[in-house]
């Protein structure tokens, strides 16, 4: 069985967005060389996610209205967790909604998504650098 590992880096300039990034395990995969197997992605902090879904511009704005509604950002005090100094508990609970991570079938060396569905990255709490694994094992 082959492996293949790499990191994609992103500094989101927001605190929240939604980034495609579909293309970028694509090209992961094609750099591997591995043709049928599984590929798990998965965002490597505790206030970010990965998941799949449509990539359309209404749908995101209602995950946006969505996660503020069950985890507003503010006011920061009404969670326990901002009393260490930090203002980011929505942005832990937000991700604990859409997910750690994904994996996808390998078939053919392309990945095996459904009609519309793409691969994201979901930032909660940006303006500093993250990453995400994109690790491929099959042959």
């Amino acid at each position: 069985m082959l492996h293949f590992r790499k990191e994609l880096w992103f500094n989101i300039p927001t605190r929240r967005a939604f980034v495609n990034i579909t293309d970028q395990v694509s090209a992961c995969i094609k750099e591997s060389r591995i043709r049928e197997g599984l590929v798990l992605v998965n965002a490597m902090h505790i206030s970010a996610s990965v998941f799949i879904n449509d990539d359309e511009s209404g749908l995101h704005h209602d995950f946006e209205v969505f996660l503020e509604r069950l985890a507003p950002h503010e006011p920061v005090g009404a969670y326990r967790h901002n009393d260490t100094g930090e203002d980011n508990a929505d942005a832990h609970i937000k991700r604990q909604i859409m997910g750690r991570e994904t994996v996808v079938a390998l078939t053919e060396g392309k990945l095996d998504l459904g009609p519309w569905e793409q691969i994201f990255y979901g930032e909660f709490d940006g303006k500093r650098r993250k990453r995400v694994l994109v690790k491929i094992i099959g042959e």
